[in-house]
């Protein structure tokens, strides 16, 4: 019997699978203390590691020790001499034992075994040299028929080679029941994928990932700044269809459920954080590592979260499918916090004037906007205009809206058509949104007038296959800023028909949305109550936005929020420029400040009788204008130290000079012109900047 120890589960799984006489462990889940055990019986031993030898020195002395032959290899596909040396048996052999586990497989497996066997233990089973298999292929199953888009699967080679792949054929399965082919592929990575594989994919409309970052080793210079030659990830970007990452946790699922985290510091690092410089769009965890009677560890999918991967995937890859005259489209204007004047205030955007621009731009695009000359605004380019027409539609304004405002609108959803949505949540979502806001469906904007079971009533306006919505708020009560990021409350049963009804079809009650595109930072959808990233059906933002592709214009200076809607929301961020940007300057009181400098420097020096008067008219000045506060003055200096005091004025006038500010708002896709543009690159320049990540330039 061989002892197999490997940190690979796919080496233990393989073994098993091969039929030969193994006993198996993982170093990197044994104690020294277990090997004595492990060891009774065995007639030598296999230790496959990362790390080299210093990873497991206790490991291979204890084994050395117990005087059972030993080999003792690298997990890594070049040998590893240090570790080699280590072993008790010839270095020739070693070296052989090394190509089987590079090769893999089960057959592979079984082969290594007979020829430690017959090379070490003197036995005469016969073997047969190690079998380089294909370096990629695609998964055989059972598939059904499937007329739409095609939808590649990328798993690992090592897990196809072990067999452990119930996970990828159950994700495939919820892919065609979503409507699409599945394409199944399994490589050995795709830093190096071969052209051959490169071509299969170019027939895909759209990727799951499940392997890691294809563009590079080196992250950690991959960023702003730093090696621009570190990353990249040409050939995939090549392939121009969305790249979307399956999470595959190392972790089981009562772990992840009962983690309000989702994703544990390995799975966050390797699953999202270093994907995205690939510029994956990030899903849910679909499938979980379970450990079975034998104590191996596969991959067991999750057939709930599988379904919303897929999903997911399918509704991007069917974008490109569907003429732009029929598809639908949703556009979000944020409400922070729930005022009618604050309808579009996304940081740094001029929303209105965007909204009107993208309106114009779909139009042109052949997007079906119905009558574009009953849109508010669209020809006379009046983003004001647009939103006035929102605040009559119902803005949401507890303040301001009218009864007559709820019974107008005519964009609302029955109570049975919501009550059939909101029965098909996890039960633990529905009770917490029936304790904080009643059965559905409450009480918030809803409308009673035409229906007394009431309907609910949505602040949007619908042109032809264009909706615009205000989004549904979070913000209520005394404290309503507080309120829009708290992590506990449930979203309300307004907020969750409102997203409900733009991604529902329209033969059930919805309208049917192909994607929607949030306007600018930042909204609320990803900042509802869940897991930190990593989400479950029963987490505020997986109920609310389900499948619906989201993109997402945000402010390109402001990363960590968006991350936020990638990793919660599964959002497609597009950056958009900073505002226009100049220096703050002197006006007002300052100016007049520096005018009264000016005189003491040219009264100090000519007429110096008079320094008392003008030192009292700086004063007074900076008195009136609050400025001895900001300078930390709590009393008029004395004589002898007041000049001491205005170069310290001076200096501080200086810095207010010179601060950076904004100079109006950016409108999405139009580049600053003229003095604003020339504005805007003297303050980039004036930054800090780093070049190649080795020396800041002031």
């Amino acid at each position: 019997m061989i002892l197999l120890l490997s940190t690979s589960d796919t080496d233990l799984l393989s073994a098993r699978a091969s039929g030969a006489d193994y006993r198996w462990g993982n170093p990197a889940r044994l104690l020294v203390a277990d090997l004595p055990a492990l060891l009774d019986g065995a007639d030598l031993v296999i230790v496959r590691i990362l790390g080299g030898k210093r990873a497991w020195e206790e490991g291979l002395e204890a084994i050395r020790t117990s005087g059972v032959p030993m080999v003792a290899l690298g997990g890594e596909l070049a040998p590893d001499a240090e570790l080699m040396e280590c072993s008790t048996v010839p270095v020739g052999v070693a070296a052989d034992a090394h190509n089987y586990l590079a090769a893999g497989g089960s057959q592979n497996l079984r082969q290594l075994h007979n020829f430690l066997s017959d090379t070490v233990l003197l036995t005469g089973h016969g073997f047969e040299p190690p079998v380089q298999l294909p370096s990629w292929g695609e998964l055989e199953r059972d598939a059904a028929e499937v007329d739409g888009p095609t939808v590649a699967v990328i798993y690992y080679r090592a897990q196809h080679l072990a067999g452990n792949t119930a996970y990828i054929d159950a994700l495939c399965t919820a892919i065609e029941e979503a409507g699409a082919r599945p394409l199944p592929l399994y490589c050995a990575s795709l830093r190096t994928a071969e052209p051959e594989l490169l071509t299969t994919l170019r027939s895909a409309d759209a990727l799951v990932v499940t392997v890691l970052a294809a563009g590079g080793t080196k992250p950690a210079t991959a960023s702003a700044g730093g090696d621009d030659e570190a990353w990249d990830v040409g050939a995939l970007a090549e392939l121009d269809v969305p790249i979307l990452q399956g999470l595959c946790l190392t972790s089981g699922r009562e772990q992840w459920d009962a983690n309000d985290d989702g994703l544990s510091p390995l799975d966050v690092a390797t699953q999202v954080a270093v994907p995205e410089f690939d510029g994956r769009i990030i899903t849910v965890p679909f499938s979980f590592k379970e450990f079975d009677a034998e104590g191996l560890s596969t991959y067991v999918p999750d057939l709930e979260r599988a379904a919303r991967v897929a999903g997911i995937a399918t509704r991007h890859a069917r974008l490109r499918h569907i003429p732009a005259a029929e598809k639908r489209l949703a556009l979000m204007l944020s409400a922070y916090p729930t005022k009618h004047a604050r309808i579009g205030n996304a940081v740094g955007l001029d929303t209105p004037a965007s909204a009107i621009r993208l309106l114009t731009e779909l139009r042109a695009a052949g997007y079906d906007l119905g009558d574009s000359a009953e849109i508010p605004g669209l020809d006379d380019r009046d983003g004001d205009a647009l939103i006035h027409a929102l605040i009559a539609a119902g803005g949401q304004d507890p303040d301001w809206l009218t009864a007559e405002q709820l019974e107008g609108n005519p964009i609302r959803i029955g109570a049975a058509t919501y009550t059939a949505w909101f029965d098909s949540l996890p039960q633990d979502l529905r009770a917490a949104v029936v304790d904080a806001w009643g059965p559905p469906p409450g009480e918030l904007y809803v409308d009673r007038s035409g229906d007394p079971r009431g309907e609910i009533v949505i602040a949007a306006l619908r042109f032809g296959n264009v909706v615009l919505m205000v989004q549904p708020p979070r913000g209520f009560g005394e404290n309503p800023v507080a309120i829009y990021h708290d992590p506990d409350l449930p979203p309300s049963h307004h907020y969750l028909a409102a997203y409900r009804w733009l991604s529902a079809p329209e033969s059930a009650g919805g309208f049917g949305a192909d994607a929607m595109v949030h306007l600018g930072k930042h909204g609320n959808l990803e900042w509802l109550p869940g897991k930190t990233l990593g989400m479950s059906a029963s987490c505020g933002t997986d109920a609310a936005l389900g499948d619906l592709p989201l993109i997402y214009p945000f402010l390109v200076n402001d990363p960590g929020e968006g991350t936020q809607a990638k990793r919660r929301a599964h959002a497609t961020l597009v950056d958009h420029l900073i505002p226009p940007m100049a220096r703050a300057e002197s006006y007002g009181d300052i100016s007049r400040l520096e005018q009264l400098l000016d005189e003491h420097a040219n009264i100090s020096t000519l007429d110096p009788a008079k320094l008392p008067a003008i030192r009292q008219q700086i004063w007074t000045l900076m008195r009136a204008a609050k400025m001895d506060h900001d300078l930390g003055l709590a009393e008029r200096p004395d004589e002898d130290v007041f000049d001491d005091m205005l170069l310290h004025v001076d200096g501080w006038l200086c810095e207010i000079k010179d601060v950076q500010i904004r100079d109006g708002l950016h409108v999405l896709g139009q580049a600053p012109e003229g003095e604003t543009e020339v504005d805007l690159v003297l303050a980039m320049l004036r930054a800090r900047q780093l070049w190649g990540g080795e020396r800041n330039v002031p």
